[in-house]
């Protein structure tokens, strides 16, 4: 793993930035700047017909639960569940997952990525960005998410279907706020964060918010939008930098997702026969995943799904979304009743990527922020009033999955000690995850795009593609 940082060797030139200093000149503060500038463009790569789902679960999930359980590890570490084999000799995963253990030829488990930030707003800071946070606490972060780079890349160059945006965030209604999971964008402006979908799916009464308009309304906006053109024609016909015509490019950008019949129809999840949306899982983590395949089969090229709550009564003894902490919850009562929706929700997903041939171009991540500590550790529960056991964050070692794009599956890579504590064999980064993200997508991920200082910013400042998991060949 590249531990250092590479040098930024981006595409951006010193007469780009000349032209961005007479800009800044001329009136437009340096947020319009970097919201609308396409100085920066992508190079020595062909950008793909490709996309992602990346599966999020906030809060940490209990490595020593889900995917590297330790039987042999004393009994304050090792918890009270046993593991299971799957279809693929070797491979263990827990009692709590037979239906993944039916498909394990069908992803991959990583055991050794970690980081250094133990706090929510750390971790993720740390893990949407690729960079270590200048604050290890709070989740509005100080350089752009991942997400907001492919959303950048993938609108200039104007792929996928008309009015489908690049990047969807699917999670809780009281949640859906960008900064809730630092997926900001920081000096790439606004325009490059995510669409998010709030609520819950199963509900009878979901509905997409800000996704479609009366006949009316079309014909109101398509008015305004050629007004907005028209009094910007004067100031475009004087501009040589192409900022102007960026900016009809977003305006025009949101009419078309707004009268887009064929984007709607990819977030209408009542279009799916019933027994597909049992398949997944009548709860917020099921019908999250089947939107997902969704729009990535209808040409979103990356979909965030966050899995806090399952959208089902929680019991007094369970937690609100994946933080195990004793005060929260009975940690394995609590994974006893998010477990059984997460594994029927995670092995619908891959089998209905698979059987409908979208495994050859999505790749599917499954992950948290970070794990847990590896011994247990007990705690009056604030719900329960009673003792009872618990985890605590770890940054220092946690599990993920991967599955489709081709990649090699029905596999481990990596491992960590015999308590779970830290990586033993290669220890890998967040990065290291993201760069094989970006190569998946055709983006070359040692590009530059500058800050809101003008200073080149490599998008992922190190890391390499993860090689066990590339397709051969």
């Amino acid at each position: 793993m590249t531990t250092g940082a590479k040098s930024c060797r981006g595409p951006v030139s010193r007469r780009s930035f000349l032209q961005a200093g007479a800009l800044v000149a001329t009136g437009l503060g340096l947020s319009d700047l970097f919201r609308l500038e396409t100085i920066a463009k992508q190079t020595g790569r062909n950008l793909r017909d490709t996309s992602v789902i990346f599966v999020w679960l906030p809060g940490g999930p209990p490595h020593m639960e889900t995917y590297d359980l330790k039987p042999d590890a004393p009994s304050d570490y090792r918890g009270i569940f046993r593991p299971i084999k799957t279809n693929v000799p070797g491979i263990e995963i827990s009692e709590l997952f037979p239906m993944q253990a039916k498909i394990a030829d069908k992803f991959t488990i990583v055991r050794s990525c970690h980081h250094t930030f133990a706090d929510h707003g750390g971790g993720h800071k740390r893990f949407m960005t690729g960079r270590l946070p200048a604050e290890p606490a709070g989740f509005v972060n100080d350089a752009p998410a991942v997400t907001s780079y492919i959303s950048k890349i993938f609108n200039e160059r104007h792929t996928g279907p008309k009015g489908m945006p690049a990047c969807v965030l699917g999670t809780d209604a009281g949640r859906a706020q960008i900064d809730t999971f630092s997926l900001g964008a920081a000096w790439l402006g606004s325009v490059n964060t995510p669409f998010v979908v709030g609520g819950d799916p199963a509900s009878p009464t979901f509905k997409v918010q800000n996704l479609g308009l009366t006949p009316d309304m079309e014909t109101r906006l398509d008015d305004r939008l050629h007004l907005l053109k028209g009094v910007d024609r004067l100031r475009r016909d004087a501009d040589r930098t192409g900022l102007m015509d960026a900016m009809d490019q977003y305006s025009q950008r949101a009419f078309d997702m707004l009268t887009s019949e064929p984007v709607r129809e990819a977030f209408d999840i009542s279009r799916e026969p019933q027994s597909v949306r049992d398949r997944y899982g009548m709860n917020a983590y099921g019908q999250r995943g089947l939107m997902a395949r969704r729009l990535v089969e209808a040409g979103c090229r990356f979909v965030t799904m966050v899995w806090e709550h399952p959208g089902t009564t929680a019991p007094k003894y369970g937690s609100y979304n994946w933080d195990s902490h004793a005060v929260n919850c009975h940690l394995f009562d609590d994974a006893r009743w998010r477990f059984p929706p997460y594994d029927q929700a995670v092995s619908a997903l891959i089998e209905d990527l698979y059987a409908r041939g979208l495994d050859e171009k999505t790749l599917l991540i499954v992950t948290g922020e970070f794990g847990r500590t590896p011994r247990v550790s007990t705690a009056v529960g604030t719900q329960t009033g009673v003792m009872q056991p618990g985890r605590d964050h770890w940054p220092q070692a946690m599990s993920f999955i991967v599955s489709g794009a081709k990649m090699r599956t029905g596999q481990i890579v990596g491992a960590t000690n015999s308590r779970g504590e830290h990586p033993i064999e290669r220890p890998m980064s967040p990065n290291d995850l993201w760069a094989t993200v970006y190569q998946h997508l055709g983006i070359d991920w040692e590009q530059s795009f500058p800050d809101h200082t003008g200073r080149p910013m490599p998008i992922l400042p190190f890391g390499e593609p993860i090689p066990e998991l590339l397709p051969i060949g």
